[in-house]
């Protein structure tokens, strides 16, 4: 559009646990030669809150570079907040969902905590307070056993149909 100045992007993936999250983000950071964060190890690592968290995102909007954010916007007022911050830094926020079947998950979280019980706890805990985005965040849909490029597509497709509007 003209006369319309280009605003760094933030690309935010959520999901379940095993969902493929992960596998997306940083492939699609590394393909697009993008800063890539996973906010859920950085605030387990360093012991973050909330409200270090959404200070971090505040830094990291200093930079003016297209990032992509996965992680601690399992809910919708996570998800608000980090679009609210990254809107103040000047940021042009996407929601990224992906979604897998719980069978595909739990196989997988079998296989990577090697422990049933394990693996039941953890999606109890981690998939109980995930909240699906409303309409209104108008969030772009992967399905978690696509293969990448096929994802790739289907997302640079929704960003192209989101700039429109």
């Amino acid at each position: 559009m003209e006369g319309k100045k280009s605003r760094p992007r933030a690309r935010l993936v959520f999901g379940a646990t095993c969902s493929g999250k992960t596998t997306f983000a940083e492939k699609f950071a590394k393909k697009f030669d993008l800063a890539y964060y996973n906010l859920d190890e950085l605030r387990e690592q360093n012991r973050l809150t909330r409200k270090n968290i959404l200070l971090l995102i505040e830094l990291i909007g200093r930079t003016g570079k297209t990032i992509v954010i996965e992680g601690c916007i399992g809910t919708e007022k996570d998800r608000t907040e980090m679009r609210n911050t990254l809107r103040n830094t000047g940021y042009d926020p996407s929601l990224i969902w992906v979604q897998t079947d719980i069978s595909t998950i739990r196989m997988r979280m079998k296989a990577r905590y090697k422990s049933v019980a394990k693996a039941r706890e953890i999606y109890d805990t981690t998939v109980e307070g995930l909240e699906a985005p409303t309409d209104l965040e108008c969030p772009i849909i992967l399905s978690g056993k696509h293969t990448f490029e096929t994802q790739t597509r289907h997302v640079l497709a929704g960003l192209a149909d989101s700039d429109k509007k």
